[in-house]
């Protein structure tokens, strides 16, 4: 939990700096090396239903960035890459 509160808090931060699209996947990305895109987009719906976000113009560039990722190929790539993490543990 603690690693999907620091991706949510990059992504907040970065969508409030005014970042969109590939800019704030990839400021996510530089802030949590870590985050797949399937953690990013966890994220992001955890981000749409705090109740604390209100401000349209951020929930929409999340909702966006959400939409876009989930239906990324590299989204089926991570999944790979989480399976084999699990296994070699």
């Amino acid at each position: 939990m603690k690693e999907k509160k620091r991706v949510y808090e990059a992504l907040v931060d970065g969508a409030m700096e005014g970042l969109v699209g590939d800019a704030l996947y990839d400021f996510v990305r530089r802030r949590c090396p870590k985050a797949s895109s399937k953690k990013i987009v966890r994220a992001s719906l955890l981000a749409l239903t705090d109740p604390h976000l209100k401000d349209r113009n951020i929930l929409d560039v999340i909702y966006a960035l959400a939409i876009k990722h989930r239906l990324d190929e590299t989204t089926v790539e991570d999944e790979e890459e989480e399976d084999v993490d699990v296994s070699g543990r």
